[in-house]
């Protein structure tokens, strides 16, 4: 049945659509933000807590036993795009990673619409690339052989300063995620036990002629271990928030992304 876009027989996406305009108009970039912000931002978040897969005709997808050859690891499905953000889905095939990457300027708001998705969020500490002050004293880089395998003297040279502030896990079940030009501006996102996908708003999009490409990192860990013990270049134990290093590296060889169809209701804030 068709959908008046003014009442609330509108379809549930086409709301979150119209929400995602209210609340970053004028671009979404950081700096001051639009009157009434906070609460735009709220109900935005309320509004993506309610969608499911169903709601965009997305059938979850199950493991495949023997996926097709040089298949991507993660597809995208475009909603829409204007100049203030992006909506679209993200669908990770099982044991699929999206690496280490930084959203500069972005506000990101991501909603599992089916699957387990392990989320890591990091932040570089030594100023940005909007140039915004450094939060706190910048810290000396380790020597070379801190690391293992030690690093190249131009390696070191690059090295910058990061937080490693969390680590979850989210479900459909689970609100947003949601990151911004602040905080948690790195992600890292793993689908855990099984394909999954979620819901993905950054604001504004990406666009490299505005100073927002996006960009790969690795973390390293220089903290003291017993000898023998093995590196953590992921962080995956200890205790959070901790202070890591972010080395930037190009895109991983395998991962890429490809588009597919979007099958649900069509958007037009």
């Amino acid at each position: 049945m068709p959908r008046d876009p003014d009442n609330n027989m509108a379809s549930l996406i086409q709301r979150v659509a119209r929400q995602a305009c209210l609340t970053f108009r004028g671009g979404g970039r950081a700096g001051p933000r639009p009157k009434g912000f906070p609460e735009n931002l709220s109900k935005l978040q309320s509004l993506l807590s309610q969608v499911r897969a169903e709601d965009l005709n997305i059938a979850p997808r199950l493991a495949a036993t023997s996926p097709p050859p040089k298949s991507p690891p993660v597809t995208y499905m475009h909603i829409h795009e204007s100049p203030g953000f992006s909506l679209g889905v993200f669908l990770l095939k099982s044991g699929a990673r999206i690496p280490l990457h930084d959203h500069p300027g972005m506000h990101g708001m991501l909603k599992v619409l089916y699957g387990t998705v392990r989320i890591s969020c990091l932040d570089v500490l030594d100023g940005d690339r909007e140039g915004r002050p450094q939060p706190r004293e910048p810290r000396a880089p380790p020597p070379e052989q801190a690391f293992e395998p030690p690093l190249r003297p131009q390696e070191r040279q690059a090295l910058r300063a990061g937080v490693l502030r969390s680590r979850a896990e989210y479900t459909a079940a689970s609100g947003p995620c949601v990151l911004t030009p602040q905080q948690d501006n790195l992600h890292q996102i793993d689908a855990v036990d099984g394909p999954a996908a979620f819901l993905d708003i950054l604001a504004p999009p990406y666009d490299p002629d505005e100073g927002r490409d996006c960009h790969y990192y690795r973390v390293l860990e220089a903290a003291a271990r017993p000898q023998g013990a093995p590196a953590d270049p992921q962080g995956s134990s200890g205790s959070l928030p901790r202070d890591v290093w972010l080395l930037e590296t190009p895109q991983a060889e395998d991962f890429w992304c490809e588009g597919e169809p979007y099958p649900g209701p069509k958007v037009s804030p």
